[in-house]
């Protein structure tokens, strides 16, 4: 069964994307090849200068480290971790050897210094997602995908999470993807893709350079 459907889509250095759409429209599956957890059944992709139509799961993995950082939902930080090492350890699988110092500054930058030793359980559902964009963030990837960030959250919450993302993704200068509902997380990024029935329904792209 055919998701995605012959879509074709640059997206520049950089830029920051909003993607909405009905249920089944084919968000989070385009994320997901876009990503590489998924792989496209035909067609070329290329996502931060790697080919990734052609890599195998070994080397699509290798080519997602410290490139590509994602912000789910549900947060999916480790339970048996704390704040710190959530966001050091896949820097220290990496191979990185200040993991722990930078683990530390972007959970400075993102309000957290004072709950480094903390669990998840001992954090709010904002806090647990300053975690994870802090993860997200550290490496300093060329990409961030972030599907529907604030979806668990309160409004007031939501607002505070959009605003800090947005903040840390301008000093890093990523291209940062985002699916979403939310109508100020979708106001706040420069371009607009809708998606229906797996095809690309609107672009706000092709209105700019219309006018």
């Amino acid at each position: 069964m055919e998701i995605l459907k012959g879509l074709d889509l640059t997206i520049g250095k950089g830029e920051t994307v909003a993607l909405l759409g009905p249920s089944g429209s084919g968000k989070s599956s385009l994320m997901a090849v876009l990503s590489g957890l998924e792989r496209a059944t035909s067609g070329t992709l290329n996502v931060a200068g790697e080919d990734f139509g052609t890599m195998d799961e070994d080397a699509l993995a290798r080519a997602r480290r410290g490139r590509i950082g994602i912000v789910l939902q549900a947060f999916h930080l480790l339970p048996t971790m704390t704040a710190l090492e959530n966001v050091a350890t896949p820097m220290e699988l990496a191979g990185e050897s200040d993991a722990q110092e930078r683990a530390k500054a972007e959970l400075e930058a993102v309000g957290l210094g004072h709950r480094l030793d903390h669990y998840p359980q001992q954090l709010s559902g904002g806090e647990q997602q300053r975690v994870a964009i802090a993860r997200a963030i550290a490496p300093r990837p060329d990409l961030i995908f972030a599907d529907e960030p604030t979806g668990n959250l309160d409004a007031a919450t939501g607002h505070e999470i959009v605003e800090l993302l947005f903040s840390r993704r301008e000093e890093t200068g990523a291209t940062l993807l985002v699916i979403t509902h939310d109508p100020e997380l979708a106001d706040h990024c420069e371009r607009v893709l809708t998606l229906g029935d797996g095809r690309i329904a609107s672009d706000t792209a092709d209105k700019s350079r219309a006018a």
